[in-house]
């Protein structure tokens, strides 16, 4: 029986879709009515400026399966699919655009992985159809960068098309910092996780809904969420100058005061002080640094530990 099935739910962010949401929905659920599964599908209108809301809405008085949460203005993607994992209500959720580049024949396979015991199932884009030269080595070098100046590892090309487990959607839902990665907080919860690989779908109607600027403050806030580098900065490049102009100043003062070759005037002198001072300075910033980042841990006030499974005795 229908009421017997686990529950399956899908949370697409809608941003000026209004032509994908009736071809997207006509797809999806063509792939859902033949799994086990029942299933619901919740849209999140992320203030389109467009009919999207008006396609939602039919879509979701035909379909009591169908849900839409309709944002007051646009608050950007990553608060949308956030808002659609605190709203589903079933035992995993997959997340994926509504632009349909996420191949929907996909899903059952992630499923698959899901019941074999995989906690997250991430995709991963081996190539994007239409993908311009800049954001391509874009993505390249964000990830690089990631990866290098973060504890956090983040697969390379990975995307928000992915599927959580319910143990997952509840320890997600405990994080409460603003600006916000979504697939890169779900990268920090862990868990057990399986790949699918697939090739993205050229877009069929609209723009994209992250321009570039959009994405590179996306991943300047990245940046700053999972790594203190940033915030470490200066004091690094404080201990470099010190360090050298240190130095420099050591091979002044012996060749003033002992072999007398070289002759430095006293504007040099004065320039090799200012820059030892400058050092000195920017390693006091570094030590202030580390103070602020023990209190933006505190403040973004993730969870000390996420705990699979409590087993008692």
């Amino acid at each position: 029986m229908e009421s017997e099935k686990k529950l399956l739910s899908i949370i697409v962010p809608v941003y000026n879709e209004e032509k994908n949401i009736p071809l997207f929905y006509e797809k999806i659920q063509a792939i859902l009515n033949v799994l086990s599964y029942a299933w619901e599908i919740v849209f999140v209108n992320d203030g389109s400026c467009d009919k999207s809301i008006l396609e939602l809405e039919k879509i979701s008085q035909k379909d009591l399966r169908v849900r839409v949460i309709d944002f007051s203005r646009n608050f950007g993607k990553e608060i949308a699919v956030t808002a659609g994992i605190n709203n589903c209500q079933g035992v995993a959720c997959i997340i994926l655009d509504a632009d349909l580049q996420h191949p929907i024949e996909k899903i059952p396979d992630f499923i698959k992985k899901w019941e074999a015991g995989a906690e997250v199932v991430v995709g991963v884009r081996k190539k994007n159809k239409g993908e311009g030269f800049v954001k391509k080595i874009g993505s390249y070098f964000f990830y690089k960068m990631i990866n290098r100046i973060s504890d956090m590892k983040i697969v390379t090309r990975a995307t928000d098309y992915r599927l959580i487990d319910r143990i997952v959607i509840d320890a997600f839902n405990q994080l409460t910092e603003k600006n916000r990665m979504t697939r890169a907080l779900i990268d920090w919860l862990g868990f057990r996780r399986e790949y699918i690989y697939f090739e993205a779908n050229e877009r069929i109607h609209g723009v994209p809904a992250y321009s570039f600027w959009k994405l590179v403050r996306l991943a300047f806030n990245s940046m700053i969420a999972f790594s203190l580098f940033p915030l470490k900065l200066a004091g690094y490049l404080g201990v470099i100058i010190t360090f050298f102009s240190g130095l420099l100043g050591i091979f002044i003062m012996i060749d003033r005061y002992m072999t007398k070759e070289l002759h430095f005037s006293g504007s040099v002198i004065l320039a090799v002080v200012i820059l030892f001072l400058i050092g000195v300075v920017l390693v006091c910033l570094g030590l202030i640094a580390l103070y602020i980042a023990n209190i933006h841990a505190e403040v973004t006030n993730r969870p000390m530990y996420i705990v699979r499974k409590a087993r008692s005795r």
